[in-house]
């Protein structure tokens, strides 16, 4: 796999060692994006374990196609903060936008950690807002859609700061952060990210929230609107930042 051309988790999970024969568990894992990418990294000779409380996801994960050669994900229905001692214990141990949605973040990777073997690794990729939207042109349209956004996941209980809390929550919970990096999400006039995307998927959560209406937003024109104003512009916008933080058991 060629590292550059990898995207933000691959290449934050390859950096962290998870490789061939590992076994690997999945915490919030949705419907399988990250656990067959974990799949496919740890080969025919490891294992993966996908927990997520989310019935209808866990349903839609196993009937998702395994990458060639790779073992099965296994997919259990279980809380992060009380998930079965037959599990055992994981060479390593991976989430993805999970930690900022915890209302103690330090107690579920302290948690979690036990379920780690001695010098195994935790792997953590999260969103943080505190830096973002930034741009040194206006975009009013793409900044009021990371506006709903990032209300509707606040006023959902999240921590918009969960960035740089990272290394504090793992050295608190006792392990040795080997690696926190961030990056950003960056558009261009010509380069499109689809934020139209991630509003409709969030839109009943958006309304239900109380943060925009259905009419405000104006979902059906939201992605050319957006691909307008940015083509008309000179500038980039940054609208999200990525954090990832890799910590080791002692």
């Amino acid at each position: 796999m060629a590292l550059a051309k990898a995207d933000f988790t691959t290449r934050l999970l390859l950096d962290a060692g998870i490789g061939p024969g590992m076994r690997v568990l999945d915490v919030g894992c949705g419907s399988g994006d990250v656990s067959l990418l974990l799949a496919r990294l740890v080969d025919g000779d490891g294992a993966v374990v996908g927990v997520d409380q989310a019935a209808g996801a866990l349903e839609s994960a196993r009937q998702r196609e395994v990458p060639k050669g790779a073992a099965p994900p296994e997919f259990i229905h279980a809380d992060l903060h009380a998930l079965p001692a037959s599990l055992g214990l994981f060479d390593a141990i991976v989430g993805r936008r999970v930690l900022m949605y915890q209302p103690d973040a330090l107690k579920a990777v302290r948690g979690l950690a036990r379920h780690l073997l001695p010098g195994g690794v935790m792997v953590f990729q999260e969103h943080d807002a505190s830096l973002t939207p930034a741009s040194l042109e206006p975009f009013p349209l793409h900044r009021k859609a990371q506006h709903w956004l990032q209300r509707m996941l606040e006023q959902e209980g999240a921590d918009l700061h969960i960035g740089f809390n990272l290394h504090r929550i793992f050295s608190q919970a006792g392990l040795a952060v080997e690696d926190l990096r961030a990056e950003c999400l960056v558009q261009t006039p010509d380069s499109r990210y689809a934020l139209a995307d991630i509003v409709r998927a969030c839109l009943p959560r958006i309304i239900e929230q109380g943060v925009a209406s259905a009419r405000q937003v104006g979902i059906e024109t939201l992605q050319s609107r957006l691909d307008a104003e940015r083509q008309a512009s000179t500038g980039i916008y940054i609208g999200d930042m990525l954090y990832g933080v890799v910590a080791r058991k002692r």
